[in-house]
């Protein structure tokens, strides 16, 4: 619907409303006053046929009660026909006490009669009223009844509908069913008050669909009748129709007004429409006549002078539009080329505070003990008493304090004015701040703690973590250029950083996690054999960079195959994770553990000699050995394994050459720590030497012209021997362990 029909259908509404209102209020009020008064007619017409048919019934009761007074039947047969020729009874009947009748007046109303003190019969006509008394001698025998009738004819309708002043109507049938005998309705009228007849009951008033109001009278105790009263309505005739035509008339007229309403309202409205309309093509040189200085005048000039500034904003936009897009560019591709984190959180630091105009900012990651570290900043020199600004580790926050520390515990941003807390936190000082958390993709969801509706308002939770929130850190800036708060397109610009931090964040520590599991055993989490083909290599180029020994342990459990053959696979797993458990605990930090496969296990010892090699291979043998494993056997009671470990010793450089050789080595002594008998270790013996072969030197040798001292030539000065030995290595300095 336009708005000119709104406007047509609102002033409508606001005229015609009231209209139809009035319309309904009057009619209402009618119908309500005329349903009173009719209901106050028919109950006085109801007690004043109860009246009258209970003054008829003491007639006959009287009637019947002076023609039994007389004793002589003779004379009770003529005080009979007394009574019926004075008109106080249709007809007298006398029956003894046998049931016969002795005496019936001539001339008397068809049956059935109907009692006065009786209920009517369920169906057939009633054609008469009747008074029965009974009939005794002076001493008081039973000689039968005296019984006095009225013809219940339309006579008597008639008579009924005199005194009461309303139209009356007998019901031959007292459920209402059989046609009308006996009324003072009309021949139009009869079918409809029946009709309400036989739906109303009690003394409950209705309305016929002809405007008559019926109400039934009896049959009850003294008035044993079943009786109907109706009346007309009193409503002025065509009142309705004129209250129709009046609002009909009403609604013409204001259709024409709010017509001519709507098109003076919505002809200023179309034009700004129309400039909108180009507008939102990019024609930012539409104007809007301003016809008015009403309301819709001041939104004319409004317009117009927001099309103006939006070409002023637009040309901005466009320019930071471009250098937003450079430094994403530029994130980019440090995102997709580097797993340094230092470089990348500089880079997406570095893009925020660009791309938001901050004076400076910081990205601080949660370590271990739920302290927030800074990881890289800038602009913060001189911000924090006693620091330089130069290392970004010397800003510390605790999770839960200050701002960042908030940010961090809640998992919601916030901004807004720098107020100092008391005592610091060790935050930077500033004038306006903005801090967004960043968590790892899809932890905001898991926690269940955002909140995008409320910016800047954390949730009121006192025991709120960063666990909670989900956070891995804090993105801060502070001091906006150029104004005094930062907005909120700041903060969703800032989100977008945090984002792409969180993702980085999350990229290294899954690539160092990818990393870790390829190198280190599933079941035990010792480095596994890949890893150690690349530490035996860098542990023996240190230990000839230094000049120290390098001790190799290889290591087998003895018998393994029986505890897998005895107690299942479960159990020689369990087996080994306990072994590689109590290997840990033996060895120093800086010693490495490897699983080679199956049973078989090594351990490098840098800077440890024989000696020292020894007491830890005696060590661990202990260990395994006076400590039997614990595992689920069969039917899952628990028992004890004992298990025995042989150990291979190898030393480099006294043994081997290389890494591969001293390898080698260890594993010879191992199969000889078998072949003795097992739990037990072995050291590997010393390769044989070299064969040496003794090389002349010619004499009286003289220097050569460079200076420089040659084999075999010679040496004018005579002051030595040149040449390469072949002989052994001087001994190495070893540690003992």
């Amino acid at each position: 619907m336009t708005l000119r029909g709104r406007l047509t259908a609102a002033f409508l509404a606001v005229v015609l409303g009231p209209v139809l209102l009035g319309a309904f209020f009057v009619g209402a009020t009618m119908a309500a006053v005329d349903d009173s008064r009719a209901t106050e007619r028919l109950g006085l017409a109801a007690a004043g046929v109860r009246t009258s048919v209970d003054a008829l019934c003491q007639q006959l009761r009287a009637a019947a009660d002076a023609v039994a007074l007389v004793t002589d039947p003779a004379a009770r047969h003529r005080a009979a026909d007394q009574v019926v020729g004075r008109g106080l009874a249709a007809a007298v009947l006398t029956i003894d006490s046998a049931g016969t009748t002795n005496y019936a007046t001539p001339g008397g109303p068809a049956r059935p009669w109907q009692e006065c003190s009786s209920d009517p019969p369920a169906t057939g006509p009633v054609r008469a009223l009747a008074a029965e008394v009974q009939l005794r001698d002076p001493a008081g025998a039973d000689l039968g009844t005296v019984t006095a009738a009225q013809s219940v004819d339309p006579a008597f309708v008639a008579r009924l509908a005199a005194v009461t002043g309303v139209a009356v109507t007998l019901l031959d049938d007292p459920a209402g069913t059989d046609p009308v005998t006996l009324t003072t309705e009309t021949r139009e009228v009869r079918a409809a008050v029946l009709a309400a007849a036989r739906t109303v009951d009690g003394d409950r008033v209705t309305e016929t669909v002809d405007g008559r109001y019926v109400r039934r009278v009896g049959p009850s105790p003294g008035q044993p009748l079943p009786l109907v009263l109706s009346v007309p309505a009193e409503r002025p005739p065509g009142l309705h129709v004129a209250l129709v035509g009046a609002v009909v008339l009403a609604a013409l007229l204001a259709v024409l007004a709010a017509w001519r309403l709507a098109r003076v309202t919505t002809r200023p409205l179309m034009e700004l429409a129309g400039a909108v309309d180009r507008v939102a093509h990019g024609d930012l040189t539409a104007r809007v006549p301003v016809r008015s200085r009403d309301e819709i005048g001041r939104l004319a000039g409004a317009f117009n002078r927001m099309t103006r500034e939006t070409g002023s904003y637009v040309a901005a936009l466009t320019s930071s539009r471009d250098q937003l897009r450079g430094h994403l560019a530029v994130l980019g591709d440090t995102l997709a080329s580097t797993h340094d984190l230092q470089r990348i959180l500089r880079v997406i630091l570095h893009s925020a505070i660009a791309a938001t105009g901050a004076r400076a900012g910081a990205v601080l990651l949660l370590d271990g003990d739920g302290v927030l570290v800074g990881q890289c900043v800038e602009g913060l020199d001189g911000r924090r008493p006693g620091d330089d600004g130069s290392d970004p580790a010397t800003l510390r926050v605790p999770a839960g304090t200050g701002v960042v520390g908030t940010v961090a515990a809640t998992g919601e941003p916030l901004c807004g004015r720098w107020e100092p807390a008391d005592p610091p936190t060790g935050e930077p000082t500033c004038e306006t701040y903005i801090a967004v958390p960043f968590a790892a993709p899809g932890a905001a969801e898991l926690a269940g703690r955002g909140d995008p509706d409320r910016p800047g308002h954390p949730p009121a939770d006192d025991d709120a973590t960063p666990a909670a929130s989900g956070a891995l850190g804090v993105l801060a800036l502070y001091d906006r250029l150029g104004a005094e708060e930062f907005a909120d397109d700041d903060l969703v610009t800032l989100r977008t950083f945090a984002a792409h931090a969180a993702v980085a964040v999350e990229n290294v520590r899954v690539h160092e996690e990818t990393q870790r599991l390829s190198l280190t055993d599933p079941l035990t989490g010792l480095w596994n054999y890949r890893y150690l083909r690349e530490s035996i290599r860098r542990e023996v180029e240190r230990a000839n960079r230094f000049g120290r020994m390098l001790s190799v342990l290889a290591l087998d459990l003895d018998r393994f195959k029986d505890v897998n053959d005895t107690w299942g696979h479960a159990a020689g797993d369990a087996v080994l994770v306990e072994f590689a458990r109590r290997v840990r605990g033996e060895i120093r930090e800086v010693d490495l553990a490897f699983r080679q496969g199956g049973e078989e296990f090594v351990v490098l010892l840098p800077e440890t000699d024989a000696r020292g090699a020894t007491i830890v291979a005696e060590r661990l043998g202990a260990v395994v050995r006076d400590q039997p494993v614990p595992v689920d056997g069969h039917g899952g009671e628990p028992v004890r394994v004992a298990v025995t470990v042989s150990i291979g010793i190898a030393v480099y450089p006294d043994h081997a050459a290389g890494g591969q050789q001293v390898l080698d080595a260890a594993d010879d002594a191992l199969y000889a720590a078998k072949a003795a008998g097992r739990d037990g270790y072995r050291l590997a013996q010393p390769p044989d030497p070299p064969p040496t072969r003794e090389i002349p030197v010619v004499v009286a040798t003289v220097s050569p012209p460079d200076g420089l001292p040659r084999a075999g030539t010679p040496d004018t000065s005579g002051g030595g021997q040149g040449g390469a030995s072949s002989g052994p290595h001087p001994p190495r300095q070893s540690r003992g362990r």
